[in-house]
């Protein structure tokens, strides 16, 4: 493996190890541990604070990810000479992505205004809808490692 590859599959496997590990440890440990402990004046700011930060990260990890894959793609020989899993790798990839577009850019926004104007019910609502969409792309997320992992040894 070239150094060049080699960089590239760092990245590439950094920057979904990043957005997969902080989707789980948004949903299995900050919120939860923010339910326990804070009224929701205090954890719905709290938590739409921390989304905030941890969306500039996804985005970086988007954007080196597609730039990863498809250079790693190219140098294989295409998509015509990549293996099922790279097929079934960028499939659901691609999925997560417009899954995290719709949280990032249609339910987040809607879930800081509610805040803004203290409209708690609402802000929960928004909060719980990408509770939900977050746990769907951690599963789809973890599939992902899976199929890189069947990848190898298929």
């Amino acid at each position: 493996m070239s150094l060049i590859s080699a960089v590239l599959l760092f990245l590439h496997l950094a920057s979904a190890a990043f957005w997969v590990g902080g989707m789980a440890v948004m949903h299995f440990a900050v919120r939860p541990a923010a339910v326990a402990v804070l009224e929701p004046p205090l954890r719905l700011p709290m938590l739409a604070a921390a989304l905030g930060r941890f969306f500039v990260g996804v985005n970086v990890a988007i954007v080196l990810l597609l730039l990863s894959g498809f250079v790693m793609i190219t140098f294989a020989g295409g998509m015509g000479a990549a293996r099922w899993n790279v097929h079934a790798m960028l499939g659901i990839g691609l999925v997560m992505m417009a899954v995290y577009g719709h949280i990032r850019f249609g339910i987040y926004p809607k879930l800081r205004r509610a805040i803004a104007v203290r409209e708690w019910p609402a802000a929960a609502k928004r909060l719980h809808l990408i509770r939900m969409l977050v746990a769907l792309n951690l599963v789809l997320g973890v599939l992902v490692f899976a199929l890189a992992v069947a990848g190898r040894t298929s």
